[in-house]
């Protein structure tokens, strides 16, 4: 993140603009919608901020800049053609320790000003950073006729009743459940029809009728996918900004947490072999407990919860305790990280089966069953066998597989970090130690990994091995 986005007060202070143009004319529009104080400097003033100045009180100096202009000023504008001017306007600024702006020269700025959209109170502000002010431009005009404008008078609404509601629901949970249910329900459809006097009237019944006490938890069991996040449900990203506290795993992508409402607790419970910052059990207890507090729980599995995720054991739990839930599935590892890898599951001509195992037994479990999964003509993907891939392999052989069946490893799949190493059953283990190969990691067996040459399609890593 290059820039911090804030929203600044500004009403009388003193801001200054140097440039006369075009440019120049909206960005000190802006700054005085805002309650700057604006002070315009350039040697010829151009047709909009002349007939701005007419309409409002700005002061306009037709001459060229000179240090002293800065005395005073919270904030500066270098709008000019003149790039050196720019530069030097930049330093003088920076130097006092007052934020500039150099329009189309992010390296000379402090601050940026971002594409805005503004319903009443409301205001939304994107930026790309000064990188691509055009892109930020189409995203505002793509989330304009997205947000009716009735959404300020909403706000208004909310910022009437604001201290009302406080007094009335003084836990923090409780209020802002009820900011949900009115925002999001039929107080809200009211104002978008413009039936405000309504709307207010709803509102009230609705805040007598509300009941703190009966605040009840819920958790979520949702499926966070291999890595990108793109490939997120739109439920699970619905119930990603309402959580009230996130649990997660070790295998959910930092951009994907990111996505997760910022105000929310994080509670890390993420396992590798033999190292588990939460226990299983414990961790069912602990989902438990946060409902029971009135927290709506978002518990965000890597894949899918019920694919490898142990997500039967924490549902089986809640349902035990008698806590709400809801079940969001996630793109499996091995979906996804087949399909960028360019390695279907099945195919007409090379199988006709897919198996998912995993690679990585509780201790005292009974071995895998090695003749059934090395029959031919099927795929066979390995979730957490990495530790264990010499023995996967000679398993395979011994039980009829033969040793130059094609075998690929697939690590940090659909992500930017994703490396694809395609093998055998006799090369495999040597890959792993010559590129040093690192979970998350899937072992994907079979004779559709040969396609993989010709059908891949992203790729982000290197890559090594050909069949």
């Amino acid at each position: 993140m290059k820039f911090l986005p804030v929203f600044w007060a500004i009403v009388g202070k003193k801001c200054l603009v140097v440039g006369a143009g075009s440019i120049a004319a909206r960005k000190a529009e802006l700054l005085h919608k805002a309650g700057g104080k604006l002070c315009v400097v350039a040697p010829e003033i151009g047709v909009a901020l002349s007939d701005l100045a007419f309409f409002e009180e700005i002061e306009l100096s037709q001459r060229a800049f000179v240090e002293s202009d800065l005395d005073d000023a919270v904030c500066v504008i270098a709008a000019t053609d003149d790039q050196d001017l720019n530069r030097d306007i930049s330093r003088l600024a920076q130097a006092r320790g007052i934020a500039v702006n150099v329009v189309d020269n992010p390296e000379l700025c402090s601050f940026i000003m971002p594409s805005m959209i503004e319903r009443g109170p409301i205001q939304i502000a994107i930026s790309s950073g000064g990188v691509s002010p055009v892109l930020a431009r189409m995203l505002r005009s793509r989330l304009e006729s997205t947000i009716p404008g009735a959404y300020g008078e909403l706000a208004t609404l909310a910022d009437e009743f604001r201290l009302t509601v406080k007094q009335a629901l003084p836990n923090v949970g409780a209020r802002r459940r009820f900011w949900e249910s009115i925002l999001d329900g039929q107080v809200a459809e009211l104002v978008f029809s413009g039936k405000m006097e309504v709307a207010r009237e709803r509102l009230q019944q609705q805040l007598r009728d509300f009941d703190h006490a009966q605040v009840n938890g819920e958790v979520y069991l949702v499926g966070a996918g291999p890595g990108d996040p793109d490939l997120l449900t739109f439920k699970a990203l619905r119930l990603m900004h309402r959580a009230d506290v996130v649990v997660y795993d070790r295998l959910v992508s930092q951009p994907i947490l990111d996505m997760v409402r910022r105000d929310a607790e994080r509670i890390y419970a993420g396992k590798a072999s033999a190292n588990h910052a939460i226990p299983q059990e414990n961790i069912n207890q602990l989902l438990v407990r946060l409902a029971r507090e009135g927290k709506r729980v978002l518990r965000l599995k890597g894949g899918d919860p019920f694919i490898f995720g142990r997500g039967g054991e924490e549902l089986g739990e809640l349902i035990d305790e008698n806590i709400e839930f809801q079940v969001v599935p996630g793109i499996t590892a091995a979906s996804g990280c087949a399909s960028y890898a360019g390695i279907p599951l099945t195919h007409r001509d090379y199988s006709q089966a897919c198996i998912f195992v995993t690679g990585h037994r509780r201790k005292g479990a009974e071995d895998l069953n090695w003749k059934m999964l090395s029959h031919a003509n099927q795929t066979v993907v390995f979730y957490m066998g990495l530790e264990n891939v010499s023995r996967i392999c000679e398993s395979l052989k011994a039980h009829g597989r033969a040793a130059n069946t094609p075998a690929a490893l697939v690590e940090k799949g659909t992500t930017a970090m994703q490396r694809v190493f395609v093998g055998d059953l006799d090369s495999l283990p040597a890959i792993i130690a010559d590129q040093q190969v690192r979970a998350p990691t899937l072992i994907m067996v079979g004779e559709v990994v040969a396609l993989h040459n010709k059908l891949n399609w992203y790729r982000p890593g290197e890559e090594i091995g050909q069949i």
